[in-house]
């Protein structure tokens, strides 16, 4: 079963070719960070346009990288959402004009679920049950994932989430877009200990996140500092931040694994690239003797690979989320809706 896979939530257009039993074919990528930078931030209006330009020669890159034709191609899988409205219908509408010129079924998919079931991309899968860290965008949430869209939350973010919390903070220590990679970067020129921020539900006693008081300390600290706001500083101040983060995801992951009892834990999502967060896990994971699981750092960020894999993986177990319509783009979705195969 070969499936394609489109993803055009935000500001990547992504395009792959996923075989249930070759695996990953090929997979294609155009990020419009350059485009948005001027602009200091993501402009739904050009993501948008910039999708419609890049997903027909994608298309023919991954074709051609994965040998295949679009007569091969048994379904054809898309981001639904959530995301940005014009960026996902430009990649729904695509898709559904395409499965019908083909004759073949939509898969809408949602594009968190892309993003969580993205580690079994990798050479060496985790295998289900496990918990799950997915920190993605405006999303922080700690799950235990029985299987394909059997999704237990277990706790979440009340306000800012990791990834928005590292952008606006990149923000305030004057980094350029995109922040949040920036900072991280940064953050590992930094000296350790120098200054101390708060870890915000830390000793809270449930798996609930909180960063927006994180957020506010940044900018207490900056302030404190408006009139020498050094590199030295600036990258002090990144490393106390990003331990700060780092310690209530590493805790909170740690205390999901005891609760559950599980021995494997998934890290999806873009916050997932950040190295100190990957070593302290791996420190973790060696001591209490549990396994860690990341996507390769290419699929960390948003791209069609995850989602032709989600796709083919509710095609095969009969779960495919239902659309209303064939245009119906959810921007905003709940991925709990998707424990039962999604909303009709």
């Amino acid at each position: 079963m070969l499936v394609l896979g489109i993803e055009s939530s935000c500001d990547e257009t992504g395009i792959a070719l996923y075989d249930s039993e070759a695996g990953l074919l090929s997979h294609a990528l155009h990020s419009q960070v350059a485009m948005h930078a001027e602009y200091g931030g993501v402009v739904p209006e050009l993501a948008s346009r910039d999708h419609i330009r890049r997903v027909v020669p994608l298309l023919r890159e991954a074709l051609a990288a994965g040998k295949c034709s679009l007569d091969d191609v048994d379904a054809v899988a898309y981001t639904r959402g959530p995301g940005l409205a014009g960026a996902l219908l430009v990649g729904c509408a695509f898709a559904e004009a395409l499965a019908v010129a083909l004759d073949k079924p939509t898969i809408p998919v949602h594009h968190l679920e892309g993003h969580l079931l993205s580690p079994l991309l990798s050479a060496t899968p985790p295998v289900f049950p496990f918990v799950a860290l997915l920190v993605s965008g405006g999303h922080t949430q700690l799950m235990r994932v029985s299987g394909v869209g059997q999704y237990e939350l277990l706790g979440e973010t009340l306000d800012d989430a990791a990834g928005e919390a590292f952008d606006k903070s990149a923000k305030l220590l004057g980094l350029p877009y995109p922040g949040g990679a920036l900072l991280s970067k940064l953050a590992e020129q930094g000296r350790p200990g120098v200054y101390e921020l708060p870890r915000p539900m830390l000793h809270s006693g449930d798996l609930s996140f909180s960063f927006s008081g994180l957020k506010t300390a940044v900018l207490t600290l900056v302030r404190e500092h408006a009139e020498a706001m050094s590199d030295e500083f600036r990258a002090d101040a990144a490393r106390a931040f990003q331990e700060a983060i780092v310690e209530v995801l590493v805790r909170k992951s740690l205390k999901a694994m005891k609760q559950t009892g599980l021995k494997q834990l998934v890290v999806a999502g873009g916050v997932g690239a950040n190295r100190q967060l990957r070593a302290t896990l791996d420190d973790e994971a060696r001591r209490r003797r549990f396994r860690v699981y990341y996507p390769e750092l290419e699929f960390c960020t948003d791209n069609g690979a995850m989602i032709a894999l989600a796709g083919c993986l509710r095609l095969q177990a009969g779960t495919p989320a239902k659309a209303a319509g064939p245009f119906a783009i959810q921007p905003r979705w709940p991925l709990m809706e998707m424990a039962a195969g999604g909303p009709n």
